[in-house]
């Protein structure tokens, strides 16, 4: 049966969840979680919401999924410890050094690889198993099909979005709130500035980047038959009503296995964006799958339907069992529940009847009636010697006593076993002005002052060196090349992928450039050397040393860092940061330039996305395939301070070239050779100087 797991952003909505069929559902605790927003919970609420949960037979899901910094490690070792305390049943984490926590912290705690971790391909999968990951929930851009491969091939469970809002860009690698505001979707804090209207190259009072929430309601048996072990409904940020709604059609759905109208209406009413959309699942992406939020209707008749499924209500969810011995000596009452718990209570002694005496009718109808608590009877049996009564009274205490202790031995968790993060031993970094590296996205980049500056490693998309392996084996012999691999790549185009690196490889191409854990095991086969991209999402010391034990010959920290924050990071593999270059802010399935006319003409070149305030967002092409990559428009600019650069321990700073031409490639290189003054109309400092809010 699959677990339908339920967003819990507060108690209330916890409640609302639980009373309407959730088998699981998952919340965040303080700040280490997605959605900051929601309400979340306190250390002293999580007890009590975990206690809540088990006593109904309800799992409890804790949220870990943002990156961290090396100051808000020891907070966070207390909150895992604590968590694990109060009995939560796993961790869903993002941050590689979170996980390494985790492990250390609390072994028999569950790690369920959060959908922030971009996990789109078998590969990326059985890389989390190899990390000791018993769940991951996998990118919501997957089809049917590919998600019936993962399923069929994978040693882990496999949980899948099945309600909710979708991200234009694929989750963990959107930069978009942060770099216009300061808010990182990464850190919990994302301002949804997709959500705006853009228009193409001029402002319009259009939507490119709205998706309408996913619906696969109609899709769970074949979700079920494929191997899918959990269903997510997303939420967290919604009203208790909304989670209420969602979780019993979805409920139903599961039980009765058909779809009805009125659930549909109800989906509908809680929540939808000009309806809903399957486009990811069944592979129809494109202008059907956009829409935006009617906030015009509010059926205040139906939230107040809704709340009554669970607000002071008990709808008796676990089904127990009865067994009672009635004597002359004695009364006693044994509740058993589905996992095998048994509580036995003795009441008053009988009484010899008057005049009639106790059926085992009477009795058993008595007992049954367990309204008002987490519990269904199920079935009552007893034995009772003849001529004997007890009173009514006697009875419901015997059964109000028995449910009693059931629910206090339901609440108990055995402490587990928790440990002391293990020390690790800190990397300095390298000492003065850090090594150029160059990254560029055409072939025409690739200048002849570009060469002769030598940098210590040239970046080109791995498809251009295949493409052309006589200018591939030219340019090994000039410069240290690596093959920029795409962030995104489903599993069937891994084989292609896989064929590529072997024919650069043969032509002197000795490493790699991996923005994605699925993207490890191919460059290891392929015998090449793995450099860390800026889609790893390297944050903290704890990630470094993951790199490290991965033997990651360098690692691109994270452009949401500030310069303290790099400078202190242990630099426990050879470290390099972003110094110049428009910003990769979103990776999309749906190609953004067929998403103007209809038409994909996204290999003829750029277009660009413009918001209200004029400010423009470049559209690139990502690699040779369909998937759309936005620029910030303003590009990052270091070039004028490298002193500051030279006291961070970097290997090397990098330039990054997108839709340079060959004459703009040339002056930037001149540029940091001569460092030209800052231009605050042009250019930005990122987030190295300000920081997150």
């Amino acid at each position: 049966m699959l677990e339908l797991l339920s967003p819990a952003g507060s108690m209330e909505a916890l409640k609302a969840a639980v009373q309407n069929g959730a088998n699981a559902v998952y919340l965040g605790c303080g700040t280490f979680n997605a959605r900051q927003g929601a309400k979340n919970f306190t250390p002293q609420t999580l007890m009590e919401a975990v206690k809540y949960c088990h006593v109904r037979g309800v799992a409890v899901h804790l949220t870990l999924n943002t990156l961290i910094s090396d100051r808000e490690t020891e907070e966070l070792c207390g909150l895992i410890r604590h968590a694990a305390v109060c009995g939560v049943d796993a961790f869903i984490v993002q941050d590689l050094g979170v996980v390494r926590l985790c492990r250390q912290i609390a072994p028999k705690v569950a790690i369920h690889g959060s959908t922030q971790m971009t996990i789109h391909s078998l590969p990326g999968v059985l890389l989390c198993a190899a990390w000791g990951m018993t769940r991951v929930v996998l990118s919501r851009e997957l089809s049917r099909e590919e998600i019936r491969y993962i399923c069929a091939n994978s040693p882990i469970e496999i949980e899948v979005f099945a309600h909710g809002a979708l991200c234009m860009c694929y989750s963990g690698q959107c930069y978009l709130s942060a770099a216009i505001g300061g808010r990182s979707g990464n850190r919990g804090r994302c301002a949804q500035p997709c959500r705006q209207s853009y228009g193409y190259s001029r402002w319009e009072d259009r939507y490119p980047l709205s998706l309408k929430d996913n619906c696969l309601v109609m899709y769970l048996k074949e979700l079920e038959e494929m191997g899918v072990v959990s269903l997510k409904l997303e939420g967290r940020m919604k009203r208790p009503e909304y989670v209420a709604a969602v979780t019993s059609v979805y409920r139903k759905a599961i039980d009765e296995g058909k779809v009805t109208r009125e659930m549909m209406d109800d989906l509908l009413r809680a929540f939808n964006r000009q309806g809903f959309t399957d486009g990811y699942y069944t592979g129809q992406t494109g202008k059907p799958m956009f829409g935006i939020r009617n906030e015009k209707y509010e059926d205040n008749a139906w939230l107040k339907t809704v709340r009554q499924t669970y607000e002071a209500v008990e709808n008796g969810l676990v089904p127990v069992v009865f067994e009672a011995q009635i004597t002359a000596e004695s009364s006693t009452l044994t509740v058993t529940d589905p996992e095998g718990r048994r509580c036995t209570v003795t009441g008053p002694r009988p009484e010899p009847a008057r005049r009639l005496p106790l059926s085992e009718d009477l009795f058993c109808a008595r007992v049954s009636k367990t309204g008002g608590t987490p519990y269904r009877c199920e079935e009552v049996t007893a034995q009772i010697d003849e001529g004997l009564t007890l009173s009514a009274a006697a009875i419901n205490g015997l059964r109000r006593d028995a449910l009693d202790q059931l629910t206090a031995l339901r609440a108990r968790r055995d402490v587990p076993a928790l440990r002391k993060p293990r020390k690790r031993p800190h990397f300095t970094g390298f000492r003065g002005r850090p090594s150029l590296t160059a990254q560029v996205t055409t072939k025409e980049q690739v200048t002849a002052r570009l060469l002769r500056m030598e940098p210590a490693m040239l970046y080109v998309p791995l498809h251009l060196l295949a493409k052309d392996l006589r200018w591939c084996r030219e340019l090994t012999r000039r410069v240290p090349v690596a093959a920029v691999l795409p962030r995104i790549c489903h599993d069937e185009e891994l084989e292609k992928l896989a064929s590529d690196l072997r024919a650069v490889r043969d032509e002197g191409v000795k490493d790699a450039l991996v923005g994605n854990l699925g993207l490890m095991l191919p460059v290891r086969e392929a015998g090449m050397q793995i450099h860390g991209d800026l889609g790893l999402n390297i944050f903290n010391s704890g990630a470094m040393d993951t790199l490290k034990e991965l033997e990651l010959a360098s690692a691109t920290l994270s452009f949401e860092m500030t310069l303290p924050q790099i400078r202190d990071v242990s630099k426990a593999v050879s470290c390099e940061i972003l110094a110049y270059g428009r910003l990769p802010l979103m990776v999309t399935e749906n190609c953004l330039i067929r998403g103007r006319s209809g038409d994909c003409t996204c290999h003829l070149g750029t277009t660009r996305l413009m918001d209200k305030t004029g400010a423009d967002f470049p559209v690139i092409r990502d690699g040779d395939k369909c998937r759309s990559i936005l620029l910030n428009g303003k590009k990052l600019y270091w070039l004028d301070r490298q002193e500051d650069l030279a006291k961070l321990g970097l290997w090397a700073t990098r330039l990054y070239f997108t839709t340079e031409n060959p004459k703009e490639v040339d002056q930037v290189l001149q540029n940091y050779v001569t460092p030209a003054p800052f231009d605050p109309g042009a250019c930005t400092r990122g987030l190295y100087l300000r920081g997150l809010d």
